[in-house]
């Protein structure tokens, strides 16, 4: 690994996480169920609804009540789907973790490497969340109420907020790397407001946050890609550093003309 350029190995990392987080989204999109019974069209997806999830009304509306045939295949759905979730975890948590300590060697900004913990806080929120979602679902099987169904918007709550926190940071680290770089930068700032929203109003907002949080992601791993292709191609970071202006050398006053003398010089 070349030491001259200390960003090239974080790139990598951040470019082959990148696209297993892309694979394997996709994967767990045909896993998850499609469709629920009677979800909220605010809500997107039906794992969306489920993690919003407050009381046994809502349930129902998800997997749909035990005279519904398809029941018993969308709680399998959703199960297979959460159980698979925590790989997904450590994957988008060391892909976004590992662009933010890039992001930081680019840019001299050395905050963004106390920011690559946000999301691996928010693997961590969304592990206990799943682990909340699993009790809810094995009571709702039997027809009990679960009480994590109580507990459950905390780290919901958490896990977005600190998703929107790494986009934050990864625009305002895109910002800085150049001027042509400010436009992603800002729009990956603004895309996080409509997380406040879906958080306050999942049933109206909730499909806003794969497109918040998804955008940020998909502009690192395009970072990714042309930061990592320099680095292995042309041996270039992906910011050139200014070269320093050259010295202007003070120009030496003019040297006072010789005076002529006249006459004999003496002996």
């Amino acid at each position: 690994m070349n030491d001259d350029l200390p960003a090239a190995r974080w790139w990598y990392g951040a470019l082959l996480l990148g696209i297993a987080v892309f694979l394997f989204g996709l994967h767990l999109a045909q896993v998850f169920p499609a469709s629920g019974y009677a979800v909220e069209p605010g809500y997107g997806a039906p794992v969306l609804a489920f993690e919003f999830a407050g009381g046994q009304p809502d349930l129902i509306a998800i997997f749909g009540p035990d005279s519904d045939p398809r029941q018993v295949g969308r709680l399998a759905a959703m199960r297979t789907g959460n159980e698979q979730d925590y790989l997904y975890m450590l994957l988008y948590a060391g892909f976004l973790a590992s662009g933010l300590v890039a992001l930081s060697h680019e840019s001299g900004l050395r905050a963004l490497k106390t920011a690559a913990a946000l999301p691996i806080v928010a693997g961590l929120c969304d592990a206990w969340e799943n682990w909340l979602l699993f009790d809810i679902q094995a009571a709702f099987t039997v027809g009990d109420y679960s009480p994590a169904m109580a507990s459950l918007p905390y780290p919901v709550t958490a896990k977005f907020v600190l998703l929107a926190l790494t986009n934050v940071a990864i625009g305002l680290g895109i910002a800085r790397i150049g001027r042509w770089h400010e436009l992603a930068g800002t729009l990956v700032i603004v895309a996080c407001v409509p997380v406040l929203m879906a958080i306050a109003v999942p049933a109206r907002y909730g499909w806003t946050l794969l497109a918040s949080t998804g955008g940020g992601w998909i502009v690192l791993l395009g970072l990714a890609m042309m930061a990592s292709w320099r680095a292995a191609v042309r041996k270039r970071p992906l910011v050139e550093p200014e070269m320093p202006a050259p010295a202007r050398r003070r120009a030496k006053p003019d040297a006072a003309p010789a005076r002529k003398l006249f006459g004999r010089r003496g002996t």
